[in-house]
């Protein structure tokens, strides 16, 4: 039976965002599709952006529901995904090439379990010059684009939940539930440092947000089928 929406009174909508898509594109092709269906244009809103290379939960808000973006926002998040060790990155993720190698040998189970233990609880964590944070109007990720220098300063973060495992590869599949604000990509990097190697953001999906889970979402084709059913 097809579920039955109320678009401009207001709905949460949960997505998994595909590998490649900006946030920003997901709410584009929504608003487009509700816009499509009514014969007007639908309030469209996401609670928390993604980066184009992660995949995972992204929530949309229509109508009067985007009231609730800013809750929904401060919510817990819940990310898996691969650190690669032995070489870093820029953007500390795949969106530029490994520009640093550094050993890997050293690094055990052992040692990461006791680096991971670092991590939790409330810190300091400085977001990556590739990300959205804005500079004098200006997104970080613009000017770190160009080259030019990004200045950011240290926001404060809680990492509740850190596990992970070592693989042949050196590479760490791990789970984490964190505070909004911060930023995996960061905290990759951050790992490699402590483990005295480096670490870059191969593959990330988020989870979960509060208590939405990503075992709930849409998949954008499955969206698109359904709001062209009659």
């Amino acid at each position: 039976m097809k579920p039955q929406f109320d678009f401009e009174a207001g709905e949460i909508l949960l997505f998994d965002k595909p590998f490649d898509w900006s946030s920003f594109d997901v709410v584009k092709k929504i608003r487009y599709l509700l816009k499509k269906k009514a014969g007007k244009e639908i309030k469209v809103g996401h609670a928390g952006t993604l980066d184009p290379y992660a995949t995972g939960l992204l929530i949309l808000c229509t109508g009067k529901a985007t009231k609730k973006i800013e809750a929904i926002q401060a919510a817990e998040k819940e990310y898996t995904g691969i650190i690669q060790l032995g070489a870093t990155t820029p953007s500390f993720d795949l969106e530029t090439e490994p520009v640093q190698s550094f050993p890997t040998a050293h690094i055990t189970q052992e040692e990461v379990q006791k680096v991971l233990k670092t991590f939790i609880g409330p810190q300091m964590q400085l977001a990556p010059a590739f990300s959205a944070k804005m500079i004098n109007g200006k997104r970080a990720y613009e000017l770190a684009r160009k080259g030019k220098e990004v200045d950011l300063k240290p926001h404060a973060v809680i990492i509740y939940e850190l596990e992970a495992s070592l693989k042949e590869d050196f590479s760490l599949h791990f789970r984490v539930r964190c505070s909004k604000g911060t930023y995996i990509r960061t905290l990759a990097n951050d790992i490699g440092k402590a483990l005295h190697s480096g670490g870059y953001l191969s593959q990330l999906s988020r989870t979960a947000i509060g208590p939405y889970q990503l075992k709930d979402a849409w998949s954008i084709e499955a969206f698109i089928a359904m709001m062209q059913e009659e």
